[in-house]
């Protein structure tokens, strides 16, 4: 299907999704967020895609933010609604995929840019990239989850300094503080997601679903993640992919997970 705000390019069991609105910095505008939540929603069905590489267009931007043109004139209904919809339409989706997905933040990564590469699995970022929260000088919070995941990732103090300064941080800073995985040069940046992508793709996709339902599971105040984790467990051991995955271990070769 062609898309007008993303692209979508398929090759050896990865998806790569790049954000293709440079002339806005690639922000995420409805219609954009539309896009993205059928292709995810499509990729889950297709049991053929085995990571998600989720990157912006041009080398200024991952995603310089929201589209604020669209909700500068809105009321307190309408602006809980937005940030409800987003969440559940595309961050929240993309956070519970089954499927690990990789941000490659290129360049700016800002408000809802951030939350969006927040959402993701894992994230790699280039070392011109640059992240922040500046939503507060807007008069606004973060609206897409940005308050929880930041805190989850990089612990409540810098969540609120990041949060209440409104500040930008370097790739660096974003790696020390515990927000990226890795950073490396912009050339390398797809590179290295790939790396990861095809280390991700030798393993049982059954067992990662389980595991990413397990971790997720212990920052939601709803759940007992260990007791997901014993659930998920246990499951395992009736799927064909542990009887694979244990009968190559003993066997001394590779499991074929296909």
């Amino acid at each position: 299907m062609k898309y007008k705000n993303i692209i979508v390019k398929k090759e050896s069991e990865i998806c790569y999704i790049t954000i293709n609105r440079p002339n806005d910095l690639n922000a995420l505008n409805k219609k954009t967020i539309q896009e993205l939540n059928q292709t995810i929603l499509e990729l889950g069905g297709d049991n053929l895609t085995r990571c998600i590489i989720l990157t912006g267009s041009g080398s200024r931007a991952f995603v310089a933010g929201a589209d604020i043109k669209e909700f500068a004139k809105y009321n307190k209904e309408q602006g809980e609604q937005l940030s409800r919809q987003g969440q559940e339409k595309l961050f929240d989706l993309l956070s519970n995929s089954p499927i690990p997905t990789i941000a490659a933040i290129n360049g700016f990564a800002l408000g809802g840019g951030l939350e969006l590469a927040m959402a993701c699995h894992i994230r790699i970022a280039s070392e011109n990239a640059k992240m922040g929260l500046p939503e507060v000088s807007l008069g606004l919070i973060p609206g897409y989850g940005g308050s929880q995941r930041l805190s989850n990732l990089v612990g409540k103090g810098k969540a609120l300094e990041m949060i209440t300064t409104a500040k930008m941080i370097t790739s660096l800073e974003a790696k020390e503080w515990g927000l990226v995985n890795h950073v490396v040069s912009q050339e390398g940046l797809i590179t290295k997601a790939e790396e990861i992508a095809k280390s991700i793709k030798r393993n049982s996709s059954m067992a990662i679903k389980k595991a990413i339902k397990a971790v997720n599971s212990s920052f939601n105040f709803d759940e007992d993640g260990f007791e997901v984790e014993k659930k998920e467990f246990g499951d395992c051991f009736e799927t064909d992919h542990f009887k694979e995955g244990t009968r190559a271990f003993i066997e001394k070769r590779k499991a074929n997970f296909n």
